[in-house]
């Protein structure tokens, strides 16, 4: 009976194989697994942004809102609602 009982605490505690280090080994496959599905993720989101500015209509709604870019004949204006803006303190 205590050869047993050593051979698990030995299988548990200080083999090479121990159950602590598979354990953490299998935390470290699934955290990664994780962070894979997120890169899956965010790389169909850029597919999907450069499908759209691959066209002349996608650029330009690129162009418009982001840079604020217009047409020569055209006039542009930004409205900005009193929530959105930034609070300034004023020292004396």
């Amino acid at each position: 009976m205590l050869l047993l009982l050593g051979f698990a605490v030995w299988m548990l505690f200080f083999d090479a194989n121990s159950w602590f280090i598979h354990h953490e080994l299998n935390t470290d496959i699934k955290e990664l697994e994780d962070e894979k599905e997120y890169y899956k993720k965010e790389i169909a989101k850029d597919k999907k942004a450069i499908k759209a500015l691959s066209t002349e209509e996608g650029l330009e709604k690129l162009a418009r809102e982001k840079y604020y870019m217009k047409k020569a004949d055209e006039e542009i204006y930004i409205i900005e609602y009193e929530d959105s803006l930034t609070k300034q303190s004023y020292h004396d």
